[in-house]
């Protein structure tokens, strides 16, 4: 197998995560293949310096319950915000997953508001074209299910692809450029770590119809697995064709 120390650039990863136990996953496995320093900011926290926006190779911004819309009450998801900003305009490869992806959808101008209903739980992506032909090939129907935990959702930014949808909400992936992506869903989610998720958001659960603790255990343990495999292979094909900001 091709490590990530033959194949990409990418030696440094600065991470925002919002809580705990949604942290980076089976992604943490891929980038210590190559003995990437990652650097976690624990958001509302630690303050994100000036250097966060050019120093990483990579940022990723991960998930959490609170809205990208709600500054008022989260006054530091401005600097989130700002920092999301400066990396598209430097065009620095960057990383949202689920509240990460609203947040950087908002970054470039998109609108993020509340959807018509909670998406949680596990089915299938809908590729478009343009997805078949990039890394998120790797995450289609017939190679892994893929977790859904959110209410919100967001409109496709200005000059973004669509790469996947599913039946209850189209803005599932889209990328940037060579070096945006953002995801809605999860596909760093690993099986062995999920009931910290389900003691995490029990509440949520709990209040929401039709989810139950005992349905998103089974079906973690029927299609977690498999969805590692499919995107620990996607991760590592996406950022082999990324490049830091200085290399380009």
């Amino acid at each position: 197998m091709t490590t990530l120390s033959s194949a990409t650039a990418i030696r440094t990863v600065g991470v925002v995560r919002h809580v705990h136990f949604e942290d980076l996953g089976s992604f943490a496995d891929v980038l210590s293949e190559s003995g990437c320093a990652v650097r976690y900011f624990e958001a509302g926290i630690d303050s994100l310096p000036d250097e966060a926006v050019s120093a990483p190779d990579l940022l990723i911004v991960l998930g959490g319950p609170i809205g990208a819309y709600e500054e008022a009450s989260y006054p530091w998801l401005v600097d989130t915000l700002r920092l999301l900003e400066a990396r598209v305009r430097a065009d620095a490869p960057t990383l949202g997953i689920c509240l990460g992806a609203q947040l950087l959808a908002r970054a470039l101008g998109a609108r993020v508001y509340a959807g018509d209903r909670k998406e949680i739980g596990w089915s299938p992506l809908t590729l478009t074209a343009e997805g078949h032909a990039s890394p998120l090939r790797r995450l289609a129907a017939e190679q892994a299910s893929m977790l859904h935990w959110h209410g919100d959702t967001f409109a496709l930014p200005e000059g973004a692809a669509l790469l996947a949808s599913t039946e209850s909400y189209r803005n599932q992936v889209f990328c940037y450029g060579r070096n945006v992506l953002g995801f809605q869903c999860h596909p760093e989610v690993r099986a062995r770590e999920f009931e910290r998720w389900l003691i995490g958001h029990a509440g949520e659960i709990a209040a929401t119809p039709g989810v139950s603790v005992q349905q998103l255990r089974e079906d973690t343990q029927r299609y977690g697995s498999r969805l590692e495999q499919a995107a620990t292979a996607m991760f590592r094909e996406w950022l082999a064709t990324i490049r830091p900001h200085a290399e380009r």
